[in-house]
């Protein structure tokens, strides 16, 4: 007998209980992916990406494996209290973040770091914005267990799909095996992996020699970034992120910064370090920074020209900025319109 794919009584009760306070209860966003995504190993990129998607040798694609990572995504079964799923922070029309400072988890916990957008993630080397893990197939289970997102453990995850005799069944077609935690990795590392995001008009401008593809706004954007802003140092490659870390201060009290990449490596030079995020659809991923304490695109260009925020360890390639109003209002257009993909 198939268990209906509904939430639980406790469930109900727990939005119920935030109701009645005036909390505001988590988002399940339904799956209405714009067209395009998720993409196919095999399909063409959009310009400005890499010729094809990265598959590791250890979970080759099929197109089974994306359509039960997709159903997944969307599913609450993977959360304690079936409230939220990982759509709920990474939301489809917020260019796949939650669009607050901290995500809502169950029972109505915060997040401890803004939810960093998961476009474009085949193509990095790190995840987490301490660099925690070096994998999507990694990184994909840790919100699971983490007690502030969806605090389930794997081995409840599994029994949960288990018992599930639809999810049961789509797991011995797709993978050839009963749900496990290997295989619910690999199936959702599938479909994020199909998250991609390019063609902007900066790509027409850049790659294709479109000079008509930017606005003259846009276009001083594009010599502060490459030039005078040397946002390009940190934000390099088709993804405009060297996949590094470094410390911008942001997350400093009193000069002093958070641990960061430090907490990982246990290095005292990468505390305050963080991952360097790609600058695509940024329109769509407001607030920014790791602790989503900025929260429009003018205010990061203006925490860069303060020089963002001095500390011990700060990134020694950051000073102030001496940009005019007119050159910073263009470097706000180049990046927004990095957002703007082909339809």
């Amino acid at each position: 007998m198939i268990v209906p794919p509904t939430r639980t009584l406790a469930a109900a009760v727990l939005l119920a209980l935030l109701a009645a306070q005036g909390a505001r209860a988590p988002v399940l966003p339904a799956d209405e992916l714009p067209a395009g995504l998720p993409r196919a190993a095999g399909e063409p990129l959009p310009l400005g990406l890499p010729e094809a998607l990265p598959i590791p040798d250890d979970n080759p694609f099929s197109a089974a494996k994306l359509s039960l990572g997709r159903r997944l995504f969307f599913d609450p079964i993977l959360s304690r209290d079936r409230s939220v799923s990982c759509a709920s922070c990474h939301q489809p029309a917020r260019g796949f973040t939650s669009g607050e400072r901290f995500s809502l988890g169950v029972a109505g916990r915060r997040t401890s770091r803004n939810a960093p957008t998961l476009l474009n993630r085949a193509f990095a080397a790190h995840f987490m914005w301490d660099g925690r893990t070096s994998s999507l197939e990694e990184q994909v289970l840790l919100p699971i267990e983490n007690e502030l997102e969806m605090d389930l453990t794997l081995d409840e995850a599994v029994a949960r799909l288990r018992e599930r005799e639809d999810y049961a069944r789509a797991f011995e077609e797709t993978c050839g095996a009963p749900p496990d935690a290997q295989h619910l990795a690999r199936v959702l590392a599938t479909f994020v992996r199909g998250l991609v995001v390019g063609d902007s008009p900066v790509d027409r401008f850049r790659a294709a020699g479109e000079e008509g593809a930017l606005t003259e706004a846009e276009r001083t954007g594009v010599w502060v970034f490459e030039s005078k802003g040397g946002c390009w140092r940190c934000h390099s490659g088709p993804n405009l992120s060297d996949e590094g870390f470094h410390n911008t201060g942001v997350g400093s009290a009193e000069g002093v910064p958070e641990a960061g990449r430090m907490a990982i490596t246990g290095d005292a030079a990468d505390r305050g370090r963080f991952k360097t995020p790609t600058l695509r659809a940024l329109a769509r991923t407001a607030p920014y920074m790791h602790d989503g304490s900025l929260a429009t695109l003018a205010d990061v260009v203006e925490f860069y020209r303060r020089g963002a925020a001095p500390n011990a360890n700060l990134d020694p390639r950051l000073h102030p900025l001496e940009l005019t109003d007119r050159e910073a209002a263009g470097l706000v257009a180049f990046l927004e319109a990095l957002s703007r993909a082909a339809d």
